[in-house]
């Protein structure tokens, strides 16, 4: 005799048919909800909701999902994908499927409020008992689509009708709109009607919507089966088959076990979890694991059960616990959906535990559910919960331990800490005036997810001033340097020959470099770390960053680019920006070198007056010896530091005046789109993220070893600037440009005297002699120099100099007219 199938009882007695390919019956069984709005329940197999399966099972049926979707979407748009799941019942398949992509942040739906978190959206669930979703993300950017990329993947256990997760997209998309869509569901039950609709809304909203499921098929039902079911409910709960036992005392109180879940991780999806959280939950799992086998000692059939929406952290436990056991494990959850218990081999819910929900909801107190435990044989079972629910109601006799102590001679309780974003220092309104950042393709060359600039676009503006008029307003103290943009400086072909050369001869260094600060990073300030970069050298610095961390370890920084000012400070505006997005200890400011590290001084002072945030800056390299965060101490060719906006996404130096910048705008730039056609930004990126694999193993030893080492500031770089400067005559530090980079500056931007080079100093400096022979500005060869190279910006300038400085000056400026012309 065949065995019975868990729909018979139900398809038997109101004649519900289940059609579809072979292995829809071996996922699905078939229940009568305690529900008017619809009969029968679609029970399955695999989600451990209401039917206790092998937690291998469950995570590895969303995960083969998830790999399908980044197999349609592709190894890009995978990389831009953000993952929603449905609260209660898909919380932890769309998480199973966000780890399946590998690269996506993760959110789900709610029902539950937190105070202080702002709403992003919701929906309403029309068939379900308990409509309303929220969506609560941490990141108020989560959801939004730059340029209406990034797509969105919804995740339900089934697609029936269509209607809600149509009427999710169209929600959202009102909201966020973006190109493409993809709807995930174990099984896709629509009737031939519903499955038209599809295509037809796509067309509506302008959008690319796919269906990725694992198996197709349909309930067919019979007139009046609304009726039946409803009658059929209310004769068995009537006279139900068999009482649940009483509570009493006596029983062995639950044994609580310490986690030590990692701090910083979420419990779940409801504020999102990011590929950072991944990676620290994963590294986390087998020691929580070996505490519980430790404290089931010895249970051959173990239950994990989790807590409604609290799906992803008990089902990974459960994984972990099969990994470091013999133990037959199983996994479920408890829910709030109310449904018949008949205890037959042909029903899908066999028994039925009841107990007052423990999480002071706020829909009120009610009844909640565990099904398929009672009678089950389990030894032990490990109830999961979060700290939010671990209440006096849990513990309580006729409460969720109580009733589980009457069908298992052990209950361990592991209790999850609630994640809460942390209340933004920023008032509420004032974050609201801040504009959201800018991105290319609108604003910058760079892609839109590489960086988001917290900039005012001064494109339209005229801000350009000939570089002489410029260095005799600032010497004087007429105007400061952050006022005006000096011209963009267009090389010549021979200068643009000698870039790509030391591009391509620099990019393994650079690569290696770039490595190694972003795993100092990584290991010092994970498992979050957002980037700000200082606009605009340390932006180029900070997309390399970003994309090694997606190379190497699948993590998706978020990333910014914010102004400084040296004498003026930060951009608040941009700190409150952040602060009102992001945990400020998550921030690590990234700029691309240093000099004598005067934008180190800056940093530190500035940020001193915001709460929560690091002054450390990472640096590409610290020449200078003025930060412990580096990639590397050596002076040499940074090929970024060639050029302005050209290899810098078109985007200006930043620009800092009272007429333009009021009090709830950021610093202003520019965006070059006149000069796309000599833009080497992304050749830049590419040419240095192509060699990421070849260094991989000595960034590896690098990191390891800086990560041992003492990398205290010795400040020797601003000791040799003083020097220079009372050597050379020159009575002020900020006329001392050291190093390549800023000896770069001085050359494209300034009226440099001269140029200090180390003896025997070689390619690192062909780029810097080239342009110093364009300006007519010499070159000393010296011994001693602690840089290879320094420049000197003479300060008789503004004072009529005349002599043998006064003649330099007088070459120099006549030579940079002609080569900003």
């Amino acid at each position: 005799m065949d065995e019975k199938w868990s729909g018979d009882w139900v398809a038997e007695r109101l004649g519900v048919e289940l059609v579809g390919d072979g292995e829809l019956r071996e996922l699905l069984g078939l229940a009568l909800r305690r529900n008017p709005k619809r009969a029968h329940l679609l029970v399955s197999n695999v989600l451990g909701k209401h039917v206790p399966q092998r937690p291998s099972v469950v995570h590895g049926a969303g995960h083969e999902l998830g790999e399908r979707v980044r197999d349609l979407l592709g190894e890009t748009e995978a990389r831009r994908a953000v993952v929603v799941g449905y609260a209660e019942t898909a919380t932890g398949l769309g998480h199973a499927v966000a780890d399946g992509l590998g690269v996506a942040p993760y959110l789900h739906s709610t029902r539950r409020p937190v105070e202080g978190v702002a709403q992003a959206g919701g929906f309403e669930e029309a068939h379900s008992h308990a409509t309303s979703h929220l969506l609560l993300p941490e990141r108020p950017d989560l959801l939004s689509a730059p340029d209406r990329g990034a797509p969105l993947v919804l995740v339900d256990d089934e697609f029936s009708t269509g209607n809600t997760v149509l009427n999710t997209i169209r929600a959202l998309h009102e909201r966020y709109p973006r190109d493409r869509y993809v709807i995930v569901a174990l099984v896709d039950m629509r009737s031939e009607a519903d499955r038209g609709k599809l295509a037809v809304f796509a067309e509506e909203i302008g959008a690319r919507v796919d269906l990725v499921t694992r198996a197709r098929g349909t309930v067919r039902l019979p007139d009046g089966v609304l009726e039946k079911g409803v009658a059929l409910v209310a004769a068995h709960e009537e006279h139900p088959p068999s009482a649940e036992p009483e509570p009493r005392g006596g029983r062995p109180a639950p044994v609580r076990v310490e986690l030590g879940w990692p701090a910083g991780v979420p419990d779940g999806g409801r504020h999102g979890f990011t590929p950072v959280h991944r990676a620290a939950l994963e590294a986390a799992l087998p020691d929580m694991a070996a505490r519980l086998a430790d404290a089931l000692d010895g249970a051959r059939r173990v239950l994990v059960l989790g807590f409604e929406e609290l799906m992803y952290a008990p089902l990974r436990l459960g994984t972990a616990l099969e990994d470091a056991t013999t133990a037959e494990v199983r996994y479920s959850t408890t829910t709030r959906s109310p449904v018949l218990a008949v205890d037959d081999p042909g029903y899908a819910i066999r028994t039925r535990l009841v107990f007052p929900a423990h999480d002071d909801p706020a829909d009120g107190p009610g009844e909640r559910y565990a099904y398929n435990v009672a009678g089950a044989g389990y030894d032990a079972v490990v109830a999961v919960v979060d700290s939010t629910a671990d209440t006096p109601a849990l513990h309580a006799p006729g409460g969720l331990l109580d009733r589980l102590a009457a069908h298992t001679d052990r209950v361990l309780l592991a209790v999850v800490p609630s994640y809460v974003p942390s209340p933004s220092p920023v008032e509420s309104q004032e974050a609201a005036m801040l504009s959201a950042p800018l991105r290319g393709p609108a604003f910058s060359s760079y892609a839109a997810d590489e960086v988001g600039w917290l900039l005012q676009d001064l494109s339209d503006t005229t801000l350009e001033a000939p570089t002489e008029e410029r260095e005799e307003a600032i010497q004087s103290g007429g105007a400061h340097y952050a006022e005006s943009l000096p011209v963009e400086y267009q090389p010549t072909a021979q200068y643009q020959e000698l870039f790509r050369g030391a591009l391509d001869t620099s990019a393994a260094r650079i690569a290696r470099a770039v490595g190694t600060v972003t795993e100092t990073v990584l290991a010092e300030r994970g498992p979050r770390p957002v980037l700000a970069s200082l606009a605009r050298a340390g932006t180029p610095v900070g997309v390399l960053m970003r994309r090694w961390a997606l190379h190497r370890h699948g993590i998706d920084l978020p990333h910014y680019a914010v102004s400084i000012v040296r004498g003026r400070g930060i951009d608040a505006n941009a700190l409150r920006w952040l602060a009102a997005h992001h945990d400020p200890a998550d921030v690590v400011f990234v700029d691309g070198w240093t000099g004598k590290g005067a934008i180190t001084r800056e940093l530190a002072a500035a940020v001193a007056e915001f709460d929560g945030f690091d002054p450390e800056i990472a640096v590409l390299a610290d020449p200078g010896g003025c930060v412990r965060t580096y990639g590397t101490r050596e002076d040499f060719l940074i090929p970024s530091a060639c050029l302005n906006s050209t290899v810098s996404g078109l985007v200006s130096r930043t620009v800092l005046r009272s007429d333009l910048v009021g009090p709830h705008d950021y610093h202003g730039a520019k965006f070059y789109r006149e000069l796309a056609g000599t833009d080497v930004s992304g050749l830049f990126l590419d040419t240095v993220a192509a060699r990421f694999d070849e260094v991989a193993d000595a960034v590896d030893a690098e990191a390891k070893e800086l990560l041992a080492a003492d990398r205290a500031p010795t400040w020797e770089g601003w000791a040799a600037v003083e020097r220079i400067s009372e050597e050379y005559g020159i009575h002020d530090v900020n006329l001392v440009k050291p190093g390549v980079g800023e000896t770069t500056r001085v050359l494209l931007r300034r009226v440099p005297w001269k140029i200090l080079a180390k003896r025997g100093a070689g390619a690192d400096l062909a780029h810097v002699r080239l342009l110093a022979e364009q300006r007519g500005v010499p070159v000393e060869e010296v011994d001693g120099l602690p840089y290879t190279c320094v420049g000197l910006i003479h300060p008789k300038y503004t004072r009529g100099a005349t002599g043998a400085s006064g003649t330099a000056v007088a070459a120099a400026t006549e030579a940079a007219a002609v080569a900003e012309k």
